[in-house]
C-alpha cells in the first residue's frame, strides 16, 4: 500500500476550475487542493447549491479534496488594522472547507520575526490563536505554508500559539529557494504540526532576505528584487530537494496524507503536473 496519496493544486494547470478537476483526475492524482480567496470559488460565491455541485463534481472524478488555500495575500497577519477583516474571511473559508468535505486550509501569515517580543509576532500569534480556536471547533486544522522563516522558527511559534487549529503545510521547495534549509530537517522539527505538504522543488542560487523576498511578493516588487537571480523553482526532480530521504522522513515521522502537486511556474504545467504524479508514483 503507498505510504502517501498525491494531490493536484487544480489552479496550477491554469484552466477552469472544472476543467482542472478533470484533468487532475486523468493524470491519475488521488485529490485536488483549490484556491478559494478569490474568483469563482470564495466562500461568497459559493452557495450552498454551488458547494454540493462542486463537491459532486470532484466525487464524480473519483478524487477528494486535500485542502483548500486560504492564504489572503499581502503581508499576511502582521498588519493589525487589517486583521479583523482577515479574520472573518479565514473563518468564512473554515467554514468552506466543513461544506466541501476537507479538514485543511492553507495559508501564509508573513514572516515570523526571530524575537517573539516584537509587536508582529505578538500580533500574529493572537490571529492565529483566535483563527486556530475557531478551526478546532470546526473540526479543521488552519496550515502555515513552510518557507518565509527556518522550520526551527516556525515550530517554536507553533508551541507558542498552542493551538490545535493551527498546523503546517509543508512545502520543501519554499524551504531551500527562500532559507537554503533542509527540508528533511523540517520533516522532523516540524513532525507535530504537518498536515499537508506541496510538492514542489526548487534552488537557491544566492542567499536573500526572506522579508525583502515576501515584502516583494505582497507589494508587487517582484521584478525589481530580481527573484529569478536569487532562486527559482523546477519541475520535480530537477532541484535540489532529496526526495528519496524526505519521502522516508515523512513516513518515519508518521505522516501518511497528501503530498499536492503546485507549480507556480512554467510554460507547460499540465506536462509539468504529469511528470511530477508520475514522479511520486515511482517513490511511494
Amino acid at each position: 500500500m503507498a505510504r502517501f496519496k498525491i494531490g493536484v493544486m487544480v489552479d496550477s494547470f491554469r484552466l477552469p476550475i472544472p476543467d482542472g478537476v478533470r484533468k487532475a483526475s486523468e493524470l491519475g492524482a488521488d485529490g485536488i487542493q483549490v484556491y478559494v480567496v478569490d474568483g469563482e470559488m470564495t466562500p461568497k460565491a459559493l452557495d450552498a447549491v454551488k458547494r454540493q455541485a462542486f463537491k459532486k463534481l470532484v466525487q464524480d472524478n473519483g478524487l477528494q479534496i486535500t485542502a483548500l488555500c486560504g492564504d489572503l495575500g499581502g503581508h499576511g497577519f502582521q498588519i493589525p488594522a487589517e486583521n479583523e477583516d482577515k479574520i472573518a474571511r479565514s473563518e468564512a473559508i473554515v467554514d468552506l472547507a466543513v461544506d466541501l468535505g476537507t479538514k485543511v486550509v492553507t495559508t501564509h501569515i508573513g514572516v515570523v520575526p526571530a524575537d517573539s517580543a516584537s509587536p508582529v509576532y505578538q500580533n500574529q500569534k493572537l490571529v492565529c490563536q483566535t483563527i486556530g480556536e475557531y478551526a478546532v471547533k470546526r473540526g479543521v486544522t488552519f496550515a502555515i505554508e513552510t518557507g518565509p522563516e527556518t522550520a526551527e522558527r516556525l515550530a517554536a511559534f507553533l508551541r507558542d500559539v498552542n493551538s490545535k487549529g493551527i498546523g503546517v503545510n509543508l512545502d520543501p521547495a519554499n524551504l531551500i529557494m527562500v532559507q537554503n534549509d533542509d527540508p528533511v530537517k523540517a520533516v522532523y522539527a516540524l513532525k507535530d504540526f504537518i498536515v499537508h505538504t506541496h510538492a514542489k522543488d526548487g534552488v537557491q542560487y544566492k542567499p536573500c532576505d526572506p522579508v525583502k523576498v515576501y515584502n516583494a511578493f505582497a507589494e508587487g516588487g517582484v521584478e525589481g528584487l530580481n527573484i529569478g537571480e536569487l532562486f527559482n523553482e523546477l519541475p520535480l526532480g530537477e532541484g535540489k530537494v532529496d526526495w528519496d530521504r524526505y519521502l522516508a522522513a515523512l513516513s518515519e515521522v508518521g505522516y501518511c496524507g497528501y503530498l499536492t502537486v503546485e507549480r507556480e511556474v512554467g510554460a507547460n504545467p499540465e506536462a509539468d503536473i504529469r511528470t511530477a504524479v508520475n514522479f511520486l508514483k515511482a517513490r511511494i
